[in-house]
Parts: structure tokens; C-alpha cells; sequence
């Protein structure tokens, strides 16, 4: 996919970037089957066709309700099945059960996605305000997110499959490297401006630019991989407790974990389940879908820690990122200054700034045009199904 323009005042690119966007959701799509979009196996984990109507309930709902004149909704029950999380419009389906409706149907879903983006077309050949243009680009880098969830969701549900299928045999994904370049970035001490700056979209969480205070770090040039995780498994990494906080070392014992999510040994080798099928772990590639926690003990082990996010941030020019998201060692919390929009649309980021964990980067599931240095990804510590990795510092 090309990347998306974040901003324009041009209704005509808009309109374009929109269907571009929107395409490619479809186009993620097509190697599926109807049986393929609806199964929901965990509460953190959306069906297929859940996350493709939600990405639709969101332009009809924040944009078309109030914009359109004459808008007549495609379903008048649509805005309780598939709002996620927006109280300001009341009522929804409760998380963990987006997989227990066999109604709609996909079919009726992929006509919803028409009949919205038929009226959006005609929105902006009418012509609309700045505030539905930015709208349209937050509903844009919305449906970003929910394509990368679409494959992560994906991916959990296939992997549970005992035949381990095949999305698409050019999909693995994890199977991504670059040429290592070995060391440690220097990175003295001093004042540095974090959050974002200039042209284009940004999430409200990286406004509030503001200075910070740094003390001297190092931070590695490559990512851990597969092969120096190995070696934290075969040192017993899941057995020594003193390598893991305590609520680390109560979710490992508690889930019986041993080792990165989707690995399983055959023959006295590891494997992975991949989105391309079951394939032998390669030592040189990135560690990929490990939680907080296991970040975290390993940098331990390795006598070292996870960067801030500030420092992460500032050092993010002198390394190549965008593989994994990577984790900090940072709480997600909003900056000096941060201000909660009025609306539904204030309900995006603030809301959750409490009891999670910072990623910065993106992966290699990360659409193209969506990801930059500021950009502030937050899980809880105990998730591992986004393609998330380790950067070391000291």
C-alpha cells in the first residue's frame, strides 16, 4: 500500500487517501473464508469481521450521523454491535462477545462498508469543514491501527488451529530481518524536546511537546534475536525468579509460559506458528510477540534494562526501528500539558493512561505511512500478540 498523505486540504486527495485506506482493508480480506471472520478467542483478540465492521461504524458514527444530510444508518442497531469503547454513544456489545453473533452476516457487513463509503465519496464531492476533514483523517489512521489488529487477531485465532493454516504463503511476517550493525549508540546527557513537532497527524497522547532531563545512555543498535533469546531459555530465563518483577513471575508460573508466544519445540528444534504456516524459529531474526514482562527479564539477565520512551525517542534517528514494536521501560501516562478533547473523540487515549506499558516504533504489520518517532503504542504488560520485541539499553 502507498503511503497515506496524514493531512490535505484538498477534498479531492482526501477522498482518495480515504479509499486507498479502505481498499486495503478489503484487499487484507481476501484470503479469507466466511468461517475465517468470526471466531473470538480471548477478550483481547476481535474477529475479523468485527474489527472491519468497527472501522465502518466509525465514519458513519463520527462523521455521516452529523454531516450528511438526510444520512439514513445502514442498521439502526449497528452503532450498539459495533461501538468499541465510546461511551458518549452509549450502550455496546460487550467485548468478549464480539464472536458469539452469527448475525450479520459477513456479506451484510462488506454491503455496510459500500453503503458508507458511497456516502463519504459524496461528502467530500459536496465538500466539508476542517472539522470533518480531521475527522476523516483520525477515522484514516484509525483504520490503520485496525489493520495491523486485523492481522495480529488473525494470527492469535489461526494459531489455535491444530492445522496450522495458511493465510498467505508470502506472510510470515516475523521472517524479516536487516544486517546487524552491532553495538551500542552513545547518547549524552542533557535537555531534549519529546513529543511531536511540525506538519501532518499526530495522536492527541504525543502533543504537549516538552523538554526532559537525560542522564548518559547507551542504547544497542540492533534488536534481541531469536538466537539470543534462546540462549535466555536455555540459561533457564523462565526459572530464575530474581530476573522477573513479581507480578512477571506470577504470570509466568500462572500460565505455565516458557517461552515466546506461537513457539513450540518438534523434533528438538523450535518452531513458530507464522501467518505463512508452521516454520522453523530463525536465530537471526528479531524475537517477535514477547510481553513486557519477558522484555524485562531478559534485559535483566543481560545485566541491563529497556529504555524510557524519552530516551528512545532521542536516540531513535541513530538506529533503524520499525521491525517490532519495541517496549520501554516507560508507564503510559500523558505528558505536562495534555488536554482530554471534548466529545467522543476525547475518549481515543486519555481514558487509558493507567496500568500500561509504552511501545515505540511499529512492526512489520504496521501499514505503511503510520508509523513515526512520537507515535506512543500502550498494552498491558502480560500482552504478547502484537508483533512486539527488545531493544537493550544501559
Amino acid at each position: 500500500m502507498q503511503p497515506v498523505q496524514t493531512y490535505t486540504s484538498d477534498e479531492a486527495e482526501l477522498s482518495s487517501a480515504y479509499q486507498r485506506v479502505r481498499g486495503y482493508t478489503e484487499r487484507l480480506c481476501e484470503p479469507l473464508n466466511t468461517e475465517d471472520f468470526i471466531p473470538q478467542p480471548i477478550v483481547d483478540v476481535s474477529p475479523a469481521r468485527w474489527n472491519i465492521a468497527h472501522t465502518t461504524w466509525f465514519f458513519e458514527q463520527m462523521i455521516l450521523r452529523d454531516h450528511f444530510p438526510d444520512y439514513k444508518e445502514f442498521h439502526p442497531r449497528y452503532h450498539y454491535l459495533f461501538n468499541s469503547y465510546y461511551n458518549a454513544f452509549g450502550d455496546r456489545t460487550p467485548r468478549h462477545k464480539r464472536g458469539d453473533l452469527s448475525r450479520p452476516t459477513v456479506a451484510e457487513i462488506f454491503e455496510y462498508r459500500k453503503h458508507v463509503d458511497k456516502a463519504m465519496v459524496q461528502l467530500f464531492e459536496m465538500g466539508v469543514d476542517d472539522k470533518v476533514k480531521q475527522l476523516t483523517v483520525l477515522g484514516i489512521n484509525h483504520e490503520q491501527q485496525h489493520q495491523e489488529l486485523f492481522v495480529t487477531d488473525l494470527k492469535y485465532t489461526f494459531s489455535l488451529n491444530p492445522l496450522f493454516p495458511v493465510y498467505r504463503e508470502d506472510f510470515a511476517l516475523v521472517e524479516k530481518t536487516t544486517e546487524s550493525r552491532g553495538g551500542f549508540e552513545k547518547v549524552e546527557g542533557g535537555i531534549y524536546k519529546i513529543g511531536f513537532n511540525g506538519e501532518g497527524f499526530c495522536f492527541d497522547n504525543e502533543l504537549a511537546r516538552h523538554k526532559v532531563c537525560l542522564e548518559y545512555f547507551e542504547i544497542s543498535k540492533d534488536l534481541v534475536t531469536n538466537g539470543d533469546y534462546c540462549e535466555f531459555i536455555e540459561d533457564g530465563g523462565y526459572s530464575e525468579s530474581s530476573h522477573w518483577h513479581s507480578e512477571g513471575w506470577d504470570w509466568v508460573n500462572e500460565n505455565k509460559v516458557d517461552s515466546p508466544l506461537y513457539w513450540t519445540q518438534n523434533d528438538g528444534n523450535w518452531h513458530q506458528y507464522t501467518l505463512a504456516g508452521l516454520r522453523e524459529v530463525r536465530p537471526d531474526d528479531p524475537v517477535c510477540h514477547i510481553s513486557f514482562y519477558e522484555a524485562s527479564a531478559f534485559a535483566t539477565w543481560k545485566g541491563m534494562r529497556l529504555p524510557t520512551e524519552f530516551e528512545w525517542e532521542t536516540a531513535s534517528d541513530l538506529f533503524d526501528w520499525g521491525l517490532r514494536w519495541e517496549w520501554t521501560n516507560s508507564a503510559y501516562l500523558p505528558y505536562p500539558g495534555f488536554k482530554t478533547a471534548a466529545g467522543a473523540v476525547g475518549e481515543y487515549n486519555g481514558k487509558f493512561m493507567v496500568n500500561q506499558m509504552i511501545l515505540r516504533g511499529g512492526s512489520v504489520a504496521t501499514p505503511e505511512g503510520h508509523s513515526r518517532k512520537t507515535y506512543r503504542n500502550f498494552f498491558h504488560p502480560n500482552l504478547r500478540w502484537q508483533f512486539t520485541g527488545i531493544r537493550l539499553a544501559r
